[in-house]
């Protein structure tokens, strides 16, 4: 996926519904650091010491920082620091999958229900915890380079290891980062892995490289017994789209909206010689320095449509908007650029009309 406009440039199977298992905690991540606070006192529930492995191993009643939970969350991927950052921040599990859910929605996913904060197998009245590649993907690229809280994202997940303590300063807990395209691929900013018996092995990482950025998600990538087929499958992906895809300025510099006419419009001239006013157009797309950069395939061309009336009606005034000309590509919007009225053209009226007249009769007489 490009980073820059959400574009998918290679899927396979990218819209299949599918488990995620522990990528689901990038959601949990960005929704804690845009709805928390890092001193936040997080308490273990029951629920939450009951999590299953990979966890913390916290014990009910214990408390930390919302902030230390979370390294224990994207580094370590511990379910039970899942539960408690969700409590902490929803109240419940099944509130803070209703937020995470909303948040989906207005990212743009369109097949993603999220039921736990960890990614564990689970079902509710909405259907099962699921994504596809291609939403997946989208998540990611509002965690890393979207959100307002993108920079403290990139923070935690870049950490190779942190070290914190429970309130009570009893148990130290020790975390490493077990995303290894960091260190395997040059660019990589972020990632998370995943892994259940029903999802497989997954992950989703982010590349910024050569002024690219790019996103790779992989949904049971190596299943059943291949564990590190993910991080081959990865860097060729991400490597396709360093190597296939370069920036182009795909702005029409030719292009020029001309004049309309408006109807009942003040024109110069005789009145036997127009019958109404021409337009002059001009639009931000017709600055001379102005470019439009975007990711493409050396054979890829994107569409400019152009959106003007036939005929437009006086009065209109200079700096109105009139239409607009886009550029977009598989359905991705890359630009629009709104044309304004560049002078203005008042309505014809009884004034007018007897000046007209008068100007006609002068010529007459003057013959």
């Amino acid at each position: 996926m490009d980073g820059d406009t959400g574009r998918v440039l290679f899927g396979k199977r990218e819209t299949d519904s599918m488990a995620m298992a522990s990528t689901t905690k990038i959601m949990t991540c960005i929704l804690a650091l845009e709805n928390g606070q890092e001193q936040t006192v997080a308490t273990a529930s029951a629920k939450a010491a009951a999590a299953p492995k990979v966890h913390l191993g916290v014990r009910e009643g214990e408390q930390f920082l919302l902030g230390d939970l979370l390294y224990s969350l994207m580094l370590e991927s511990h379910n039970d620091a899942a539960v408690m950052i969700a409590e902490t921040i929803g109240g419940s599990v099944e509130e803070f999958a209703s937020l995470m859910n909303e948040k989906a929605a207005a990212i743009g996913c369109t097949d993603t229900h999220f039921v736990t904060p960890n990614g564990l197998d689970a079902s509710d009245a909405g259907g099962d915890h699921h994504t596809t590649a291609a939403d997946l993907a989208r998540i990611m690229r509002y965690c890393v380079w979207i959100s307002p809280k993108a920079a403290q994202f990139l923070a935690v997940t870049q950490t190779r290891s942190y070290t914190f303590w429970d309130l009570e300063k009893k148990n130290m807990f020790n975390c490493y980062n077990h995303n290894a395209l960091l260190d395997q691929m040059d660019g990589a900013v972020s990632g998370k892995t995943g892994f259940t018996a029903k999802a497989g092995y997954c992950y989703t990482g982010a590349l910024e490289r050569d002024g690219k950025r790019l996103i790779v998600s992989l949904l049971a990538c190596g299943w059943p017994s291949h564990k590190n087929y993910k991080w081959a499958d990865a860097a060729k992906l991400l490597n396709y789209g360093l190597e296939s895809y370069m920036y182009r300025d795909v702005l029409d510099h030719s292009w020029n909206p001309g004049q309309i006419e408006v109807a009942d419009g003040v024109y110069d001239g005789m009145l036997q010689v127009k019958s109404s006013a021409r337009l002059t157009l001009t639009s931000p797309a017709l600055d001379p320095a102005r470019s439009l950069p975007a990711l493409l395939k050396e054979t890829e061309i994107p569409e400019k449509d152009i959106f003007l009336p036939e005929l437009l009606k006086a009065p209109v005034k200079k700096g109105e908007k009139v239409g607009s000309v886009t550029y977009s590509i598989d359905g991705i919007l890359l630009a629009e650029y709104p044309v304004y009225a560049a002078e203005t053209i008042e309505k014809i009226d009884y004034g007018w009309c007897m000046e007209k007249v008068a100007e006609r009769l002068f010529c007459h007489s003057s013959v």
